[in-house]
């Protein structure tokens, strides 16, 4: 759980609606945070993050790229945020959060959180990362596969040659892909699943129908598994983590 002192952002439930900041080309760490809220909070929550957190953050150089809502989950706030590089994440996170508008608001975001540690600290393989790819509408599918001891490079190239025209064909359209950063976390106080290594992909879908048919028309799609390397299986033989995604606040563009 985070430190009550610290910032614990997230939380989402009002219409989808703009997305936010534009992702700068010099971004090259990013966070993937999901937070679980008391029941019944992610409207304020989000009201508040809108309202406090996000050009606060973005004035320090923590950028907020994404803000959703979870469609399977009523009390769960997806957000990803970006930095230049780890050093910048560093000086980013401290100066935020010793700074006015978290020390301001900080009781009030606390007060409505359950659980923050749910964070992967990133690396971007390929594609971009902010709202005008994912767009202000439609669904947002991101898939995080668990690599155990699978060699990241390995399993990208695997991605590259055989499930990217798969997640096409059934409909997805391709954003990104991304991979666990490899630095240790130089602010712990706020954890991250440092080890637990994965590679995520996120697609886009007009809407919540072509979205919810996606896994059957992958499934029903055969020979891109054959021949798969042994070690690969081990990220393989195991359902990927999926989060089904509605943008959520309205941020202007940077």
């Amino acid at each position: 759980m985070i430190d009550r002192r610290m910032f614990v952002a997230s939380a989402a439930g009002l219409a989808a609606v703009p997305l936010l900041a534009a992702a700068s080309p010099e971004l090259g760490v990013f966070e993937l945070r999901q937070y679980t809220l008391k029941g019944g909070t992610r409207s304020a929550f989000a009201r508040l993050f809108e309202q406090q957190f996000v050009t606060s953050q973005d004035a320090v150089g923590c950028h907020v790229l994404a803000v959703f809502r979870d469609l399977d989950d009523p009390d769960r706030f997806v957000w990803i945020r970006g930095f230049a590089d780890m050093d910048a994440r560093k000086t980013a996170l401290q100066t935020f959060y010793t700074g006015p508008a978290w020390q301001a608001h900080r009781n009030a975001a606390n007060a409505m959180i359950l659980d923050s540690d749910n964070v992967l600290l990133l690396k971007r393989i390929s594609g971009p990362v902010g709202p005008k790819a994912l767009g202000n509408k439609g669904v947002t599918r991101i898939a995080i596969h668990r690599l155990r001891d699978v060699d990241p490079a390995a399993f990208a190239a695997f991605f590259d040659a055989r499930m990217r025209a798969e997640i096409r064909a059934a409909g997805g359209a391709l954003i990104a892909t991304l991979a666990s950063e490899a630095a240790a976390n130089n602010f712990p106080r706020l954890p991250v699943r440092e080890h637990d290594p994965v590679f995520l992909w996120i697609a886009h879908f007009p809407d919540e129908a072509g979205e919810r048919g996606f896994d059957t028309r992958l499934h029903a799609r055969s020979g891109w598994r054959d021949g798969i390397a042994d070690s690969l299986l081990p990220a393989l033989m195991q359902k990927p983590e999926v989060l089904r995604l509605a943008p959520s606040i309205s941020v202007p563009e940077a």
